[in-house]
């Protein structure tokens, strides 16, 4: 697994190539707005390394990922957008979006 991959748009976001709304940053994960919305709200949150498989990240980087996605539920339940649920949603591989 590389750190980076040329290829890959999240790469590219992490990186600061690409440009995004973070929302969240440390030392293992980042989270940002999604540019495409599903909803208001819609975070995307990943490691900081090129992970396109679960299997690719380490058991702690991804207890990590969902400690993340925890807390920024929490902070968009608090933040008074309308939020009436919430959907965390893993794509394991290219073939799954």
């Amino acid at each position: 697994m590389a750190d980076r991959d040329p290829e890959c748009i999240f790469c590219g976001i992490v990186a600061g190539a690409i440009s995004g709304s973070f929302v969240y940053e440390d030392a293992r994960v980042v989270a940002f707005l999604d540019i495409n919305p599903v909803n208001p709200g819609h975070l995307i949150v990943i490691p900081r390394t090129h992970a396109p498989l679960l299997a690719d990240t380490d058991e702690e980087t991804g207890a990590h990922l969902f400690r993340v996605a925890h807390r920024l539920a929490q902070s968009l339940r608090d933040s008074g957008l309308r939020c009436e649920g919430i959907n965390l949603f893993l794509a394991d591989g290219e073939a799954a979006f």
